[in-house]
């Protein structure tokens, strides 16, 4: 049973005349006989009454046409999903983002992508940047977006560098200094957050160098917490510009230049399965973020603004 013997099959139907079916299709009237004679032997049923001018349906032939429109119906639409996903108008885009890339810098990313590419359905994991990595390399995903990390089966496509700051309230001593040493930082409290990311260690590291033994008081796993308890005045941090715009916009928080060499910034990188070629909503998603303002400090806003 093949396509064109459907067609001719409705066409028949509907025009009532093999003549007309043909012309319709195309082709010449014998090869719409021929076509509805190989359907009528592969069912075992006569599906036309030939005995008049007009060509009317047996009884089997109607039961056959409910069953064989339904079906053009379902290849059709099928042709369309495969087109809407091909130019990236549907499907599905999964991915996963580092906790801080997550909850600063990708809604932005996402209010962009909806407004061009609106009926794509669009599903959002995140962990640390190693499982960021597993859940790439694990085909859960296909993208991921995370700080920079080099993988032999992974491709690395850079967006932005983003700077680590020094954060603290409005009413510290520091805020209304135009910069400060790290040493003077080191002699403050100091609120770190979460001891397994990439922040952390740049920032031991940078302290390191610097020969600076930090005074840390606080170490959390959640950013929103870290950034509470410097709003409280328990400490001082050093976080990622995107993480506390807000703050900074409404006053609760500020920023304070660091003097000398200190320049921690992370990269940040979208990730892909080398073996899995870019198409449909992933392509899309790469496209629209690399049309995006990130390189600034005001990762967050800028985004959105898109």
């Amino acid at each position: 049973m093949e396509i064109g013997e459907l067609k001719a099959f409705v066409e028949v139907a509907h025009r009532t005349s093999f003549r007309q079916a043909a012309e319709a299709l195309f082709v010449t009237q014998p090869t719409v006989t021929a076509r509805i004679q190989a359907l009528e032997r592969e069912l075992g049923e006569r599906l036309f009454d030939r005995s008049t001018r007009v060509v009317h349906l047996t009884e089997p032939g109607k039961l056959f046409l409910t069953h064989v429109e339904r079906g053009m119906r379902a290849l059709e639409d099928a042709r369309t999903s495969v087109t809407d996903f091909r130019n990236s108008k549907t499907g599905v885009l999964r991915i996963a983002a580092a906790r801080v890339i997550g909850t600063y810098v990708l809604p932005g990313i996402l209010h962009a992508f909806r407004v061009k590419r609106p009926g794509v359905e669009i599903v959002i994991r995140t962990g640390r940047s190693a499982e960021v990595v597993e859940m790439v390399l694990n085909d859960e995903v296909q993208l991921g977006l995370t700080r920079f990390i080099q993988h032999p089966k992974l491709n690395a496509i850079h967006l932005y560098d983003e700077e680590i700051v020094l954060v603290t309230h409005p009413s510290h001593h520091f805020a209304s200094q135009a910069s400060v040493t790290l040493a003077d930082v080191g002699r403050e409290p100091l609120i770190l957050y979460d001891p397994g990311s990439f922040y952390y260690d740049e920032i031991s590291s940078a302290c390191q160098r610097a020969g600076i033994v930090p005074n840390v008081v606080m170490q959390l796993d959640s950013i929103e917490a870290t950034k509470k308890m410097v709003e409280l005045g328990l400490g001082i941090s050093l976080l990622p510009h995107s993480s506390f715009v807000q703050e900074q916009e409404i006053g609760t928080l500020t920023s304070v230049d660091i003097q000398g060499d200190y320049d921690v910034r992370l990269a940040t990188t979208i990730l892909h399965r080398k073996i899995a070629a870019l198409a449909g909503p992933s392509r899309a998603f790469i496209d629209v973020v690399q049309e995006l303002p990130l390189n600034r400090n005001s990762t967050h806003a800028t985004a959105g603004e898109a």
